[in-house]
């Protein structure tokens, strides 16, 4: 039974450090980017687009101001010309134009319309790689699907650590450093929290 049970808690563990082994990797490099951001220069790439509605859109417009709403026609055209996809309950309405913030990983992008004259103007900014990364790290703009997977493998980080702790405890009889080690490990942070923080 006893036999039994490490053998069970070594699959545990073993499956969960395979299953965050990705997100580890990927977490502690952005923690080491976002650490030293100031020494990492990076050039933003902007780019702008001017345009202006076709007629079978430029007509629609009186009913968009009127209504607040953008139709499916519209929101097809601005993704296939433009390449921008977004949520339409969060475009923002004046009297003369419509605005789209259109942040992501990365980056960051806006797009405007003119409700009187169908003049589209719209403009991105990539900060490279590395911002991304570090985006990602801090879930920022990265939508639903992204937050899912932080907390799962937030998840699967626990088991991993408490798998990992009961094999310690399983392993300290003929490891005497087990604990010692085990607890520099806890206190090193809280002592550097506690002392050199201010």
């Amino acid at each position: 039974m006893k036999y039994l049970f490490i053998g069970t808690l070594r699959q545990w563990h073993w499956i969960s450090s395979a299953l965050c082994l990705g997100g580890m990797l990927l977490f502690a490099v952005t923690g080491i980017t976002l650490n030293h951001a100031r020494a990492i220069e990076s050039q933003p790439v902007v780019s702008s687009t001017e345009t202006r509605l076709p007629e079978e859109l430029l007509q629609l417009l009186p009913d968009v101001a009127r209504n607040q709403t953008l139709p499916g026609s519209l929101r097809s055209w601005l993704r296939t010309e433009l390449d921008v996809r977004f949520d339409p309950t969060r475009a923002e309405w004046s009297d003369d134009e419509l605005y789209l913030g259109l942040p992501r990983p990365g980056g960051d992008a806006w797009l405007t319309i003119d409700l009187h004259t169908g003049e589209v103007f719209h403009e991105s900014t990539d900060r490279g790689w590395i911002a991304y990364a570090n985006d990602l790290h801090k879930g920022r703009h990265a939508g639903t699907a992204w937050s899912w997977f932080i907390d799962i493998f937030a998840g699967v980080s626990v088991l991993f650590s408490l798998t990992g702790l009961l094999l310690l405890h399983r392993q300290a009889r003929s490891r005497p450093a087990t604990w010692p080690v085990t607890g520099l490990g806890l206190l090193i942070p809280v002592l550097i929290a506690l002392l050199l923080i201010h």
